[in-house]
């Protein structure tokens, strides 16, 4: 009979992998608010500006099912230990960076290192809770102090920025991380998954797909700066595109592959991953932009642009709290159309700003509707991604999920911006002045995050089956709550 009796250090353990995932969480955000600083003080670009967000989130999304699949090979705690060893490494010389190429360059590993730790700190409390009781509120814990990362990121931040300096939202990380790599020895035993014959991980895979993400990502941003036609446009998204072509074919003739083939074969999942992209798009760009609205545009300061995000981390808490408790009542299709359209028209709100905007009639009925449909979306969203998965795949469905949340972030973002760019440009060249000019660019990119939304509650109401909550079930419950973990 199979021991399963609980590590007696399982509750320590997992205080200290969740204030590991707060760290994580917290890094997607938490750069908000130090954008204009950062954009300053380096010199970025603004088209530049948007690598310190893409760098991060396409590392991580596009390294993420690598890290699953080595963490079940090598040893969690292994690889756990190496992800927040690489994070740690690269938060110091993010804090020191001279120039943009430098940030951006750490920026990068600063994903890879997510990549690798945080499936396998996700891992490691599924052996860690072995009870299936303890582990549901072993996931509340972990989930709601990750939760907290996102929520808190752009407060946090805006203290720094204003009393310290932009360099120290990530400098604050290196002895979090030291205190992990020093306690995690103590607190968790090695497991890795135990195979007859282990298939060794699709790495060609996973580099030329990140690789072409990268590519797309670089042409689609110079094209705020050089025509369409350009070489400097063409050769990278071309680039990019043959090399995500050639993911297709290694994927299609690997034994092992990242994603095996039956995955697509569930139409509510893969419409899932698909609706993901265009709420990834709008999310993370709204941020992006009204963060450098408020602070470039409106003259606030970090700390006021940081606070004036709470309105949406309430918000987001009920959406998700009223999500949750609906959708074994009502069902995944109608939930998720709901929150979609939600979603639009807070952008649609928010896309009526101006420089003579002011904050509680201007940003915040926007805000306020948008965290609530995010809030309903996310664990909706989690929970369509695990259709009909059994418990040896949700594992992979989550991955996927939370590996489309920031590529289609990634990706949204770099269009958006680069629209918003041109858009702005050709309003200086009329003479605007370049505060009106820039909002009018953002307000632009607003009004396509409207369009992408509607297109995403239109594809869910087409292509999503009608189907209550998945079962429940351990495995599913820790794949659940990975797929629910917002860049919020």
């Amino acid at each position: 009979m199979t021991d399963i009796t609980p590590d007696p250090r399982r509750w320590k353990a997992l205080a200290l992998l969740g204030g590991i995932q707060f760290m994580l969480v917290l890094d997607i955000t938490v750069v908000n608010v130090a954008l204009p600083h950062i954009q300053t003080d380096l010199g970025f670009s603004k088209p530049g500006l948007a690598w310190v967000v893409d760098g991060y989130v396409l590392m991580a999304g596009g390294l993420l099912l690598l890290g699953g699949r080595l963490a079940d090979i090598v040893g969690r705690r292994k690889l756990f230990l190496l992800g927040v060893g690489l994070f740690a490494a690269a938060s110091a010389t993010c804090g020191a960076a001279q120039d943009p190429g430098m940030l951006v360059i750490s920026r990068f590993i600063q994903g890879a290192g997510e990549a690798f730790a945080a499936p396998a700190s996700l891992g490691l409390i599924a052996v860690l809770f072995p009870d299936p009781t303890e582990r549901v509120k072993a996931l509340g814990i972990w989930g709601g102090i990750a939760g907290l990362g996102g929520t808190s990121g752009t407060v946090i931040s805006g203290v720094l920025v204003s009393y310290a300096s932009w360099r120290w939202i990530f400098f604050v990380n290196v002895p979090v991380a030291i205190v992990a790599l020093v306690l995690t020895p103590r607190l968790v035993s090695e497991s890795r998954m135990v195979r007859e014959h282990s298939e060794r991980p699709d790495y060609y895979g996973a580099a030329t797909a990140t690789g072409g993400l990268i590519a797309v990502v670089d042409g689609l941003l110079n094209a705020a700066k050089h025509p369409w036609g350009s070489w400097e446009v063409l050769l990278p998204l071309l680039g990019g595109i043959a090399l995500l072509g050639l993911t297709g074919y290694i994927e299609a003739n690997s034994k092992s592959p990242l994603i095996p083939l039956d995955f697509f074969r569930n139409r509510t999942r893969v419409a899932t991953n698909l609706v993901t992209l265009f709420f990834s798009s709008a999310f993370f760009s709204y941020f992006f932009m009204l963060t450098l609205f408020e602070q470039q545009a409106l003259h606030w300061s970090p700390v006021r642009g940081g606070v004036s995000y709470l309105p949406f981390g309430i918000t987001i808490g009920m959406g998700i709290g009223i999500g949750t408790a609906l959708m074994p009542k009502l069902g995944v299709k109608p939930l998720l159309t709901m929150g979609f359209f939600l979603c639009a028209l807070g952008m649609f709100f928010t896309s009526r700003l101006a420089i003579t905007s002011h904050y509680w009639s201007g940003i915040v009925p926007g805000m306020m509707i948008l965290g609530f449909g995010s809030g309903i979306s996310f664990p909706t969203i989690g929970n369509a991604a695990l259709h009909e998965v059994t418990g040896q795949d949700s594992s992979l469905a989550s991955g996927v999920q939370s590996a489309m949340q920031q590529i289609g972030g990634a990706i949204g973002l770099s269009c958006l911006v680069t629209l918003a760019i041109r858009h702005a440009e050709g309003q200086l060249r009329h003479g605007v002045i370049p505060p009106v000019a820039f909002t009018h660019g953002f307000v632009l990119a607003y009004h396509v995050s409207v369009v992408l939304l509607a297109i995403g509650a239109v594809a869910v109401l087409a292509l999503f089956e009608d189907v209550l909550a998945t079962p429940r079930n351990p495995e599913a419950e820790i794949a659940a709550a990975a797929a629910a973990m917002a860049p919020a």
